[in-house]
């Protein structure tokens, strides 16, 4: 089941990226974000009008994917940039196509125009995720993050969703 993300759901979406924040290099956080700090992500979103997912399976939360805006300029408010993040237990089940297929979809009917997707590379399954909602690859950055003591490249993927 795919739903809106509430508040109580901040500790279960914080267990779930807090994983990435310790153990890999796809996000660029080094300490481990709260329960509390995660509520007030969800909010940010929730208060801009934009949509943040989690996903259920048995009652547990094993995902989430939510729009945040793109940049703070007032000409930018047609542009997201959508992130996705799985349980590490059910990746490569499907859900992360399941969850960006819905906020696909509510971006749409929102009206926004362009989706913007940042992948510290290599990542090669959010690579091919991203390029099945039709996302192609518009920029790469070398060497902008420092993460486990290595260097790491991000590329940005990008999408128009009214084309």
């Amino acid at each position: 089941m795919i739903r809106s993300a509430t508040q109580t759901d901040a500790a279960a979406v914080a267990h779930i990226y807090n994983h990435y924040v310790e153990s890999t290099v796809v996000t660029f956080e080094t300490d481990p974000v709260s329960d509390g700090e995660m509520a007030g992500r969800i909010d940010e979103c929730r208060h801009a009008s934009l949509p943040w997912l989690v996903a259920e399976d048995a009652g547990e939360i094993i995902g989430y994917a939510y729009a945040s805006k793109w940049k703070g300029r007032c000409a930018y408010r047609y542009a997201v940039e959508a992130t996705v993040y799985l349980d590490h237990r059910v990746a490569s089940h499907g859900w992360g196509t399941k969850l960006y297929g819905e906020l696909f979809a509510q971006l749409k009917q929102q009206g926004l125009h362009t989706v913007i997707g940042g992948i510290a590379l290599p990542n090669p399954a959010s690579v091919a995720l991203h390029e099945k909602f039709g996302m192609e690859k518009v920029a790469h950055f070398r060497e902008v993050g420092f993460k486990f003591d290595r260097w790491i490249d991000v590329g940005y993927w990008q999408a128009l969703l009214d084309s």
